[in-house]
């Protein structure tokens, strides 16, 4: 199968928020949604949704939860029962609901930084305290590799911590986490009575060599103490369509969860319905495809910075599309990504992953080679001219 990912599609004037925020003459690189044509059994399938012409509230039924639980048993080896699944209209909903439905309203939340910005705000949302367990930076030569530091992990939590909110694998510092990482939190989370919420969007998004493991899987009393968050979204390019799901199977934990959910009024689309199904049934050969493109832009990212930004450090993405760059040595005036943005004409995304993560950016190169090129050769540039 040969899918064209170099094709340049114009997606001005397409309502997309990643192209609309800034000046016509920026490139985008900051909000994670990719610039690749979804695989075209999902866009036949619209299609013939659309030409039906009647677009009324859906109903999943129960097609698209089988498609998931097979290939949640073909990928993984898990088994998830039809009646598990709860479906969201995207995983940040599935966030916020953990946080506002998991133990007391004066509990405690804890998260790892960094971290996407809306594992952070889901504590604002649910008005409760946070507790923040920091990762750990390891520097090897040009390359930076985060870390658990279990003892700091475990003192972060607090007779009050009712909830963690795991991101696996990791945005933004893209780490695949190891099945004895996910065990040992597991294992600090069981003893303390912490309930897992495990946002695992990307793990469709795994590089040679690494290895997604779903939470859950670890064991029967980890899997009843998890809701697992997980959409298509990321993976085929759907994020507008509107459709993610939460994997919960314990029971109570289940209820708890549908009840906020069903408390907030909130329907799902159809479209998402119809999208979600082409892609898990048909998509696989188009995804595979994805990952070797992905995974040559990710390798021209890191070397390209290794050779031309001496003072930038990147992570070795295991997994997602995101690279992740340290610049607080790079000597470049304000903000890195204000910087980039005014001077480079390159939008990246900065300040949004916690404290002490001011002096980093994210950039997104799920885009045409080409794109990631100019990018890069115009922060090259900018960065010459400060000498």
């Amino acid at each position: 199968m040969t899918i064209n990912f170099d094709e340049i599609i114009e997606r001005r004037g397409t309502d997309s928020i990643k192209w609309s925020q800034f000046d016509p003459d920026i490139i985008p690189m900051w909000v994670a949604d990719m610039d690749f044509r979804s695989p075209e059994p999902v866009i036949r399938a619209l299609h013939e949704r659309i030409e039906h012409g009647v677009f009324g509230y859906g109903d999943v039924g129960k097609e698209l939860k089988n498609a998931i639980s097979e290939r949640l048993l073909n990928r993984y080896n898990w088994k998830v029962e039809p009646e598990e699944i709860v479906f969201l209209p995207n995983l940040v909903n599935g966030l916020f609901i953990a946080g506002k439905g998991i133990g007391e309203p004066t509990d405690r939340i804890l998260v790892q930084t960094p971290v996407y910005g809306p594992f952070l705000m889901s504590a604002d949302q649910a008005k409760r305290p946070m507790d923040v367990a920091e990762l750990t930076k390891v520097v090897d030569g040009r390359k930076i590799r985060y870390e658990i530091d279990f003892d700091a992990f475990e003192a972060a939590i607090t007779p009050e911590t009712s909830l963690f909110l795991l991101c696996s694998p990791h945005n933004p510092v893209g780490r695949v986490w190891e099945r004895w990482e996910l065990e040992k939190m597991a294992e600090i989370c069981l003893r303390h009575n912490v309930t897992i919420c495990s946002d695992e969007i990307h793990s469709d998004l795994v590089y040679s060599g690494y290895q997604h493991i779903p939470t859950a899987t670890l064991s029967t009393e980890v899997a009843d103490n998890t809701i697992t968050l997980l959409a298509a979204s990321k993976t085929f390019n759907l994020p507008g369509l509107s459709l993610g799901f939460a994997i919960v199977k314990n029971p109570e934990l289940r209820k708890k969860v549908t009840d906020i959910f069903g408390g907030m009024g909130v329907h799902i689309s159809s479209l998402g319905f119809t999208a979600t199904l082409a892609a898990y049934r048909e998509g696989q050969p188009w995804l595979d495809e994805l990952l070797k493109y992905l995974q040559g832009n990710r390798d021209y990212l890191e070397n390209y910075v290794a050779e031309n930004f001496p003072r930038i450090l990147t992570t070795h993405q295991e997994g997602t599309y995101l690279g992740w760059l340290d610049c607080c040595d790079a000597g470049l005036p304000g903000l890195p990504h204000e910087f980039f943005t005014q001077e480079a004409r390159v939008a990246v995304t900065g300040g949004w992953f916690g404290q002490g993560c001011q002096g980093f950016v994210r950039m997104n190169y799920g885009c045409p080679r080409s794109v990631l090129v100019e990018a890069l050769d115009r922060m090259h540039e900018a960065i010459s001219r400060i000498g």
